[in-house]
């Protein structure tokens, strides 16, 4: 069991030239061997429980920084809507979450590192998968080279869930709470474990060259085309698009705390990024921290430059997507993708996500915070970057890769949202959505103390304080 994913473990240390030769001096031979321990108490006494203890402390760490994501999405998505759905975003972020780590705990984290499998689906059995018969083997080197099984399962499970939450952002305002869970699970426990098989898990896309450092299209792509999938059933929000076609803008009702989320989301990245290292590796875990920095600046210095030049605006939300853009494109390729080639990566990124949300709305895909532009389309540019920047991969390879994960995402996501909104229905009342989501369907505004007056009947509510009499 967990096989494949071992030797997954060791094939993910690939770098760039420069660190694996410093990664050589300094740290030793990433894909060396490891013994193989009979008992808890030889494995202690071993001179390898030291680097043991420090790379699983590590990633555990990573792990920390990458639930912390959680907030700077839930802080993004806040931000960037109406204060009217405030209650309602921060509800969805909290299910999410939790459903992400009870359902990639009981299903998902054996779909996806089923152990021996055909290549394209494999199920080892409900739970996380731990062999009481032999616990060493999955508490030593000898699981994963670095880490617990507890550690590897934590870990994943922050990815699993940044996934869905990223759906949360695009469906924003008008869709039924419940519906919304019930997408959510299914998309943690089944989806992604799928098409992350194919490559973490030691499947075909790993045998055919693919590579996705740490998720650009195995988790950022499969929660952007997931959420297109969604926006193009459910429908804009009204008064998003005029009846002549026009695009009526939906101001966000707080760009601080929108700002405060994306910065959440670049510290959280550096654990996001790093810890794919899968040790503490020096070389190689600040060779990923540099070029994740560069890219994530120079997306959105990129964003803020071509938003002036092609739009005469200096649009802070377009600023911050610049920045959540360079972090996506860079994610592929982020331990071999040079520095230099990082800038240019997350420049690229930064202009491409400015002309995506425009193209985006342009076809009425109403999606409020620019989620599918910056996790779906700056996705795909990253992945396809690494077969661009790095000789060592092939563009068609990876074109491939991002096809077969994307298309099925979109199908599997099309699908069950279909099912539901022709069964039970996905879409909240035009009432509830006038009247905002937070008192329609929690009962509660989230700013007590502001009284909220509509500017049109349908756009972001203006807020005033209530005097006390």
């Amino acid at each position: 069991m967990h096989i494949n994913h071992t030797f997954n473990l060791m094939k993910k240390r690939i770098t760039a030239t420069t660190a694996l030769i410093l990664s050589g001096l300094l740290y030793g031979s990433p894909v060396a061997a490891e013994p193989v321990y009979s008992t808890m108490e030889e494995f202690m006494a071993s001179p390898e429980y030291v680097k043991f203890i420090i790379d699983n402390l590590w990633i555990l760490l990573a792990a920390a920084m990458v639930f912390i994501m959680h907030l700077g999405f839930a802080s993004v998505e806040s931000g960037m809507t109406a204060a009217k759905n405030t209650v309602n975003v921060t509800y969805k972020n909290v299910f999410i979450l939790c459903t992400g780590i009870l359902a990639y705990a009981f299903i998902g984290f054996q779909i996806m590192y089923p152990g021996d499998f055909n290549g394209w689906f494999g199920f080892g059995g409900f739970g996380i998968g731990f062999d009481s018969a032999d616990p060493v083997a999955f508490l030593s080197p000898a699981y994963g080279e670095d880490m617990t099984i507890w550690t590897d399962f934590i870990f994943q499970a922050m990815f699993a869930a940044t996934a869905a939450t990223i759906v949360s952002g695009c469906v924003t305002g008008r869709i039924k709470l419940h519906v919304f869970m019930i997408f959510g699970f299914l998309l943690v426990a089944i989806s992604y474990p799928i098409t992350g098989s194919w490559l973490w898990g030691g499947g075909w896309l790993d045998e055919l060259g693919f590579y996705d450092f740490a998720g650009s299209t195995l988790v950022h792509g499969v929660g952007g085309v997931a959420g297109l999938a969604c926006i193009i059933l459910l429908g804009a929000r009204k008064g998003k698009y005029g009846k002549d076609g026009s695009i009526k803008p939906i101001l966000g009702h707080n760009i601080p705390l929108a700002t405060v989320g994306a910065f959440l989301l670049w510290f959280g990245w550096f654990g996001f990024n790093g810890g794919s290292v899968l040790s503490a590796n020096p070389a190689e875990v600040s060779f990923v921290f540099v070029t994740t920095a560069i890219s994530a600046a120079a997306g959105a210095l990129s964003a803020m430059l071509v938003t002036k030049l092609f739009i005469n605006k200096l649009d802070a939300t377009m600023a911050l997507n610049g920045i959540l853009a360079g972090l996506v494109g860079i994610t592929a390729g982020a331990d071999v993708i040079s520095p230099l080639f990082a800038a240019i990566v997350g420049s690229i990124a930064g202009a491409i996500v400015v002309f995506a949300i425009i193209g985006i709305d342009k076809m009425k895909w109403d999606d409020p915070v620019g989620a599918v532009a910056v996790h779906g389309v700056c996705g795909i540019w990253g992945t396809l970057a690494v077969g661009i920047f790095v000789a060592e991969f092939s563009v068609l390879t990876q074109l491939i890769g991002v096809l077969a994960i994307y298309g099925f995402t979109f199908l599997f996501a099309f699908g069950v949202f279909a099912a539901l909104k022709y069964t039970i229905g996905v879409r909240v009342s035009e009432e509830f959505e006038l009247k905002g989501l937070d008192m329609a369907e929690h009962g509660v505004p989230a700013y007590p103390n502001f009284a909220g007056v509509e500017t049109n009947g349908f756009e972001s509510p203006e807020l005033k304080p209530v005097m006390d009499k």
